[in-house]
């Protein structure tokens, strides 16, 4: 896989993961745990893009 198709993958993973967190916090039966994993979750793929992205 190159480095861009890598890179377009985590980004689609990091939207998906914004789409969830955002359908979480409006669900009143989502807990403050789940939403805390899934923004974890989604800031270590930024900051994987973020890496990547440099080289």
């Amino acid at each position: 896989m190159s480095l861009s198709s890598h890179l377009e993958e985590l980004k689609k993973k990091h939207d998906s993961l914004s789409a969830a967190v955002e359908v979480a916090q409006r669900s009143p039966g989502s807990s403050n745990l789940e939403i805390t994993q899934l923004k974890k979750r989604k800031l270590r793929l930024k900051e994987e893009i973020s890496r990547l992205s440099m080289h």
